[in-house]
Order: structure tokens, then C-alpha cells, then sequence
């Protein structure tokens, strides 16, 4: 897909510069930049969805689970 953008100057001629660095189009450039970039944010998307399961309050745990889960530990070797 193409598309057309505006980068401020400093910006632009870095990008030129690691493109030419690595070898590889402004458009490969920009494009994996931008892969990375939705990586990231998935990966706090996650983060942020995981924290907001674990800061709901917890029902307690069967005290006889929580006998059995220590009794077990209590045998592995460390």
C-alpha cells in the first residue's frame, strides 16, 4: 500500500541516513520502524489487560486446596 506521510526534517534525514546505513529501502525502513512500533504496543496492550485481571478482587481459595497445594511443595526437591 502506498501511502504519503510528513516527517519533520531531523527526522527524515536520520531515517535516510540508517537506510543507507543498513542497506535497505526507506520504505523497508519505515515499514518494519512501524511493526515494531504495534509490537510494542500489543505487548503493553497484554501487560495492561493482565494488571486489570489481577487487580480484581480474588474469591479466597478452598482452605483445603491451599493444605494440599502446601502439602505437595513441601515434598519437591529444591
Amino acid at each position: 500500500m502506498k501511502v504519503a506521510i510528513s516527517l519533520p526534517d531531523p527526522v527524515f534525514s536520520a531515517a535516510e541516513k540508517l537506510a543507507h546505513r543498513l542497506r535497505v529501502s526507506r520504505s523497508q525502513l519505515y515499514a518494519e520502524a512501524i511493526e515494531e512500533y504495534l509490537g510494542k504496543r500489543q505487548d503493553s496492550m497484554v501487560t495492561e489487560q493482565l494488571n486489570a485481571v489481577y487487580t480484581t478482587v480474588q474469591e479466597p481459595v478452598d482452605s483445603a486446596l491451599t493444605v494440599a497445594q502446601l502439602g505437595v511443595i513441601g515434598h519437591e526437591a529444591w
